[in-house]
């Protein structure tokens, strides 16, 4: 009987071990961006409509030093609220700025100084505020343009190709982190990859759909399903930029990529920053990778030179 008993501990002991495993193992969150802060940077606050919602928008506008013209970024806001302090965003604006394009960083809906409500709002509905940011810098007299782009970070990947087959304004689009996958599946991945940390991933895909089914139903999230990229991406007609972050919990790379291929999107500009997870940084100063600052100009200043070359592109 004593034997039987400490068998039964000794394999209920096993049997948490292996199940507390992946905690024991469990890595550090990793370290927060490391950028500028607002308080550093130079820009004008800037107030525009949305038209296409009755919505009054306001945002940030980054000028470069000198008279222009200027090509023109104009910046798509990830999930959730936005903060005008988001690191994220600012190492890139202002990157940007300092490089001689001026870039438009709007306050999301309902953000900020931004009247509306983002939740709720579909991906379409959203894009019409981008929609809006471009014609704003096509009828301000602040300073002289060039060419107007589009960079969306995470899902503001989604919503750039649907703002940019909306507009005839639009140079080039840049896609930073964004999904070339469905709002669905790339939900699955994105929860499997929530709930591997404290389980096996085995585990952690069967449970993810149960956990993805639940989450589309929440305000903020059942007004993005179902939404696929692709058929909008096929009508894009202008320069595009695909950045991607090597191991990004949040988007699965490799099946995005195939998923361009698959669908002969293979004019599209493609490149992978090796150890940047979502957020394209660098894990040596958790600051966005320069390599991809690097190529981001190059790419802005090419489709900049193309439309020169020729104005009928």
């Amino acid at each position: 009987m004593k034997r039987t008993i400490i068998m039964i501990v000794t394999a209920v002991s096993i049997i948490l071990v292996f199940l507390l495993l992946p905690l024991i193992l469990k890595k550090k969150n990793p370290s927060a961006t490391v950028g500028p802060d607002l308080s550093e940077l130079e820009y004008s606050e800037i107030f525009f409509e949305n038209a296409y919602a009755s919505i009054q928008l306001s945002g940030m506008l980054f000028l470069p030093e000198g008279d222009g013209p200027f090509p023109t970024a104009v910046i798509i806001h990830g999930s959730g609220s936005s903060k005008r302090n988001s690191v994220w965003y600012l190492s890139v604006a202002h990157h940007l700025q300092t490089n001689g394009i001026a870039v438009i960083l709007p306050d999301k809906r309902g953000c900020e100084k931004s009247g509306g409500e983002w939740v709720g709002a579909s991906l379409e509905e959203l894009a019409t505020d981008t929609l809006s940011a471009v014609n704003f810098v096509k009828d301000q007299q602040i300073f002289e343009y060039s060419t107007i782009g589009l960079i969306g970070f995470s899902q503001g990947g989604w919503i750039a190709p649907v703002a940019a087959t909306e507009s005839d304004d639009i140079s080039f689009v840049v896609s930073m982190s964004g999904s070339a996958l469905t709002t669905d599946e790339t939900l699955i991945y994105d929860v499997t990859y929530d709930i591997a940390p404290y389980t096996y991933t085995f585990i952690a895909k069967l449970i993810a759909p149960i956990n993805a089914k639940n989450l589309k139903k929440k305000e903020h999230l059942s007004a993005l399903y179902p939404f696929d990229p692709i058929p909008y991406w096929k009508d894009v007609r202008i320069p595009v930029f695909f950045a991607f972050g090597e191991n990004d919990k949040r988007v699965p790379v490799e099946e995005c990529i195939d998923r361009l291929r698959e669908n002969n999107l293979n004019q599209f500009r493609v490149k992978v920053y090796p150890d940047g997870g979502h957020g394209i940084t660098d894990s040596r100063t958790n600051r966005v990778n320069e390599e991809y600052l690097h190529d981001l100009l190059e790419f802005i200043d090419g489709a900049t030179q193309l439309i020169k070359i020729d104005p009928e592109s």
